[in-house]
């Protein structure tokens, strides 16, 4: 029976990671691409390159820190344009970069953390809708699209941001828009049918600072689906994406700011927290059992070197960490145990992406490190974007899709001569 069990779960999460479908794992729908795992099965994409090799380099409406997202021919991305005070989507093509429609809200500016941005929130599509969030001090407005840029709904959600600002990333799970707003005060959490904008199910939440972590699904050994929210005030949460109901919770786990996003690492539950001044750490859990009834349990927990701002990846066994001072670590998944540790240079806010055994991550400089992702360190190319960025790497169709403050740019996969 259990090992049934664990090949229904492990089924269940490959359909979750978009595996079994080569067509849906090349898309990039969300922040960090299908599940937020960071992963992309990308061939060809080189190691080296300059913005003289770029497929396109097109300057961007607005500026930002938002990731770019991409389906089918279609690239995604959002700013804040100051001049005209308005926050603006922007659908460009795959091909050339040209733009194919734009929408602009009007949007005061208002004052942030001085490493956020008015534009730090990364779409959500699934290939029929594109779903946006722009935030100002007392609420978040949720926008919805279908993918000729009309305007389905928009729904406004009163709360109180943090003075850290806005950028909390939607997800599209079921036909349903999750909404994760655990912020300083008025926290909660919501799922929105994602045709008609109705309000599906909304649960409060217990306040504590901010948390900019964008939600996973996750399949527990029993064979239970739901989400994972990471928080301080709620710890690691285990959600029924139906009816928002609470399945598990981990609380206590953090004692500081959760940023870098919900993950699954070799079966494990992941969470991080931190702080600007320090004292960050990682937590990984035995996930327990929902439909028995067992809690989570630590496995281990690491506190040297653990990032702050980026979500980290997982590929097979390795768990590369990537620290926003440029310290890189890799342990054993299961385990947590080190194999190697070191630095390479820059400060980094965006996260790594893994494509072809290999860690892409851009500076806060515009400077795209590469190194192995391998049991060796090795690092292979440092890439220049002549132009700063926050944001992270989309992987799509064999091609890299790169944010820098105002433009965006597509390195497309080398053919053989």
């Amino acid at each position: 029976m259990k090992l049934i069990q664990e090949i229904v779960v492990s089924i269940v999460c490959s359909s979750l990671l978009c595996l079994a479908n080569p067509a849906v794992a090349q898309q990039w729908m969300r922040f960090r691409g299908p599940n937020g795992t960071g992963v992309s099965p990308a061939q060809g994409i080189p190691s080296r390159f300059s913005l003289a090799d770029a497929q396109w380099r097109v300057p961007l409406r607005g500026a930002g820190h938002s990731s770019p997202v991409v389906w089918s021919g279609h690239v995604f991305v959002t700013g804040f344009d100051e001049g005209k005070q308005r926050f603006v989507v922007q659908c460009l093509s795959t091909e050339d970069g040209s733009e194919l429609w734009s929408y602009g809200v009007s949007q005061e500016s208002y004052p942030t953390h001085q490493f956020n941005h008015l534009a730090s929130s990364t779409p959500v599509t699934d290939g029929e809708h594109l779903v946006v969030i722009s935030s100002e001090p007392s609420a978040h407005m949720v926008l919805a699209f279908n993918m000729e840029g009309s305007v389905l709904w928009i729904r406004r959600f009163e709360t109180s941001i943090s003075n850290h600002g806005g950028g909390v990333s939607p997800i599209i799970v079921d036909g349903r828009v999750i909404l994760a707003a655990d912020e300083d005060g008025e926290s909660f959490l919501s799922a929105l049918d994602i045709t008609s904008g109705d309000v599906l199910w909304r649960i409060d939440r217990h306040d504590a600072k901010a948390s900019f972590a964008t939600p996973c699904e996750f399949v527990d050994p029993s064979g239970t689906r739901g989400l994972l929210f990471n928080s301080m005030a709620h710890g690691i949460s285990f959600v029924d994406p139906n009816n928002g109901r609470t399945l598990w919770e981990q609380d206590g786990l953090f004692d500081k700011r959760t940023i870098s996003s919900s993950l699954v690492v070799d079966g494990l539950v992941v969470g991080t927290c931190g702080s600007g001044p320090g004292g960050n750490y990682l937590v990984a859990l035995n996930p327990g059992s929902a439909q028995q009834r067992v809690l989570p349990s630590l496995a281990y927990k690491l506190e040297r070197s653990i990032p702050y701002v980026p979500t980290s990846v997982a590929q097979g066994k390795l768990f590369f960490l990537w620290g926003d001072s440029g310290i890189l670590t890799c342990v054993k998944a299961g385990n947590g145990e080190t194999i190697w540790r070191e630095r390479v240079k820059g400060r980094f806010f965006g996260s790594p992406v893994w494509v072809e055994d290999r860690l892409f991550c851009i500076s806060t400089e515009g400077q795209v490190v590469v190194v192995a992702a391998s049991e060796k360190f090795e690092q292979l190319a440092v890439n220049d974007l002549e132009e700063p960025s926050h944001a992270t790497p989309a992987v799509a169709n064999n091609c890299l899709y790169l944010r820098t403050l105002r433009h965006l740019v597509s390195i497309g996969a080398r053919t053989a001569p």
